[in-house]
């Protein structure tokens, strides 16, 4: 769990994840977040394009209480697919999972906005509500707040899920690049060792080969390989040739058989059930989404 933490992290400073969204809040007016599964935090909360009433209302600790447990609610529902929660306050918020391979890592998340425009009677509710809460801000604040906050009718909210599922299924594609390229202050036994795989990943590779060929013993690279990267060194080996693959598949002439002997698999069977884990789909199936014949 700590591992998918450290991705969800990576994913948040990589490039392509922040360009998309400042493209998507700019395009929207919402805030987006993108958390960990188990991120028992207010994912839009002092963010950029935060509902003014939600910055009003939750600086009481019983209203982020709620909105905690609209949260832990909302990550139940959405593990499969997009999902819409209204908050007691009558805002909606929606969560589109995030995965690698076959595992849900996460979720990109937006919200803080009404599906209809609030009526009076509605915001009265509200107040005796807040009242409840302890929320302290002036009457006059709330109204403000609650009636400015952004109206997103049925099929423009629609849209704002399909573009977060969209980009969802590219960042479950990325991570898998993320996973190899993470190199913070990785030693320089771990840097050679990465090196050698790359370009050795086509032949019939054992630990063995890799720890004398960084001069280590291999029970010692297994142990400081696994620290550094997260992942065993068959799992990564694996995540290196399935990333060239992509590229292979590109070729409409190459079949899926050669493709898969040709990164170092030794069977097409193991190929085609790796490849499903680490993208969670098939290789034929990635090829079709590629070429536009999905």
């Amino acid at each position: 769990m700590n591992d998918d933490r450290s991705l969800v992290e990576a994913l948040n400073n990589s490039v392509v994840f922040q360009d998309y969204a400042r493209a998507f809040t700019e395009a929207t007016g919402l805030p987006v977040a993108l958390r960990a599964v188990e991120s028992w935090q207010l994912p839009h909360h002092g963010q950029r394009n935060e509902s003014p009433f939600c910055a009003v209302v939750l600086e009481t600790s019983r209203a982020c209480a709620s909105c905690l447990s609209v949260q832990e609610q909302l990550s139940a529902a959405a593990a499969q697919q997009a999902h819409t929660l209204t908050c007691p306050a009558g805002l909606s918020e929606t969560a589109v999972p995030v995965r690698l391979g076959d595992r849900l890592i996460g979720f990109l998340q937006t919200g803080q906005v009404f599906r209809k425009p609030p009526g009076r009677a509605q915001f009265q509710r509200i107040q005796r509500l807040l009242a409840a809460w302890g929320v302290r801000a002036s009457p006059r604040k709330i109204e403000q707040a609650y009636f400015s906050t952004r109206v997103v009718p049925g099929k423009q909210h629609d849209a704002v899920v399909k573009l977060l599922t969209i980009f969802a299924q590219h960042l479950s594609l990325l991570s898998n690049q993320v996973v190899l390229q993470q190199s913070n202050a990785e030693p320089l036994v771990i840097s050679r060792a990465k090196k050698y795989i790359q370009e050795h990943q086509t032949e019939n590779l054992r630990l063995g080969h890799v720890a004398k060929a960084v001069n280590t013993s291999t029970f010692y690279f297994c142990k400081i390989f696994k620290k550094a990267t997260g992942l065993n060194f068959t799992d990564y080996l694996s995540r290196v040739r399935i990333e060239k693959s992509k590229n292979l598949l590109l070729n409409p002439n190459l079949r899926v058989s050669e493709i898969a002997f040709e990164v170092g698999f030794q069977s097409l069977t193991h190929f085609n059930r790796v490849f499903k884990k680490i993208l969670g789909q098939s290789p034929t199936e990635y090829r079709a989404q590629l070429l536009g014949k999905g």
